[in-house]
């Protein structure tokens, strides 16, 4: 892989000019873990997706598939368990504690199989 830099000069040294990318980027929950892991992990990775401008995209990417995995399996989970509206309706405590159950569950899974890879 070949990466073209260009170079400024400040006084007697030439300074790598890198220039963030105009557009803004929405990134929550998933991606600050993604990218606080490939910081820690995997620095080589973490420092070319930087230099290439891919970072971001990559961390939006990864924090919109987890969302969405994590919002469909709660779905089918609480589905599957029978935590249903009429549950809600009459016990609370007992639905709330079994959606929290559930909540942690597809998120330990979004974790495993999308960030920490």
């Amino acid at each position: 892989m070949t990466m073209n830099i260009d170079y400024i000069r400040s006084g007697d040294y030439l300074v790598p000019n890198f220039v963030l990318p105009e557009k803004e980027y929405c990134i929550d929950k998933y991606g600050r873990l993604r990218k606080a892991f490939l910081k820690e992990r995997h620095k080589g990775t973490y420092a070319a997706m930087l230099l290439d401008g891919t970072l971001y995209d990559h961390l939006q990417e990864i924090d919109e598939v987890a969302r969405d995995f994590v919002s469909r399996a709660v779905k089918q989970l609480a589905e599957k368990e029978g935590v249903t509206e009429k549950l809600k309706a009459e016990n609370q405590m007992e639905w709330v504690r079994r959606m929290n159950g559930i909540k942690a569950m597809a998120e330990e899974a979004a974790l495993v199989e999308f960030v920490y890879v």
